[in-house]
């Protein structure tokens, strides 16, 4: 069996919502699972089953309400339930890519600014991350003439190829992605499943959530059923 990067035990997280009497909401209970190097594990589930408030959690952008939520790094492992800011924010800048739904920059920033940040972040040269930047970019086929335009300009699938080149940008050891086929076409959809099947190459830990089973069948080495809490050796 490869190593375990992620390791959930127990996780739970219950939201209090302050403007309707403080009332609480229970999305997960006892989440258990084991996320590995080099595999992809998908994460199933009918919508409002805590899919992606599970994702965010393993990225740091959710707090779990107890549990323990562990991600190695390095030769040591970070709780993401007791992690402080640094913490969270070195395991973004060297261990944890994500993938969000939706693509979020700051106005004016060229695409390829944008797409280059990871890389950038991590020390690379100029010259390098634009490199890698402008390949991924043609290979997800955004035309450069585009390039050095804001993304926030471009069309819903646009948006979501820039933001998959900058979550492919550097080889993360765990890689998060969060439906990020789902508004893409056939041709750029194989794209991004060679993407996926190259992290995973490369001993990356993949874990994601797709609503295509052509997707998850194609990429997935296993499955978790978030509602069910139960993980399958089978991905369906």
């Amino acid at each position: 069996m490869s190593q375990v990067i992620i390791d959930a035990k127990n996780v739970c997280k219950q939201f209090v919502l302050h403007h309707q009497n403080s009332a609480k909401l229970n999305v997960l209970a006892d989440v258990n699972f084991a996320a590995y190097a080099g595999s992809c594990l998908i994460l199933s589930g009918q919508s409002g089953s805590g899919k992606s408030t599970l994702l965010r959690m393993m990225y740091g952008n959710y707090l779990a309400t107890s549990g323990e939520l562990k991600v190695k790094q390095g030769n040591g492992w970070v709780d993401m339930v007791s992690a402080n800011p640094r913490q969270i924010v070195a395991l973004r800048r060297h261990t944890i890519g994500y993938v969000s739904q939706f693509l979020k920059t700051i106005p004016r920033v060229s695409t390829l600014n944008v797409v280059m940040q990871p890389a950038l972040e991590r020390g690379w040269s100029a010259e390098k991350a634009k490199a890698r930047a402008s390949a991924l970019l043609t290979r997800l086929n955004i035309p450069a003439h585009l390039w050095d335009l804001a993304p926030s300009t471009f069309s819903g699938g646009e948006q979501q190829r820039v933001n998959i080149a900058r979550g492919f940008m550097v080889d993360w050891p765990v890689l998060l992605l969060d439906e990020p086929t789902a508004s893409l076409d056939e041709r750029n959809r194989d794209v991004v499943l060679e993407l996926i099947r190259e992290a995973k190459a490369n001993n990356s830990t993949v874990i994601g959530i797709f609503h295509d089973a052509y997707v998850r069948k194609a990429i997935g080495d296993r499955q978790f059923d978030v509602l069910n809490n139960e993980v399958y050796d089978h991905v369906d």
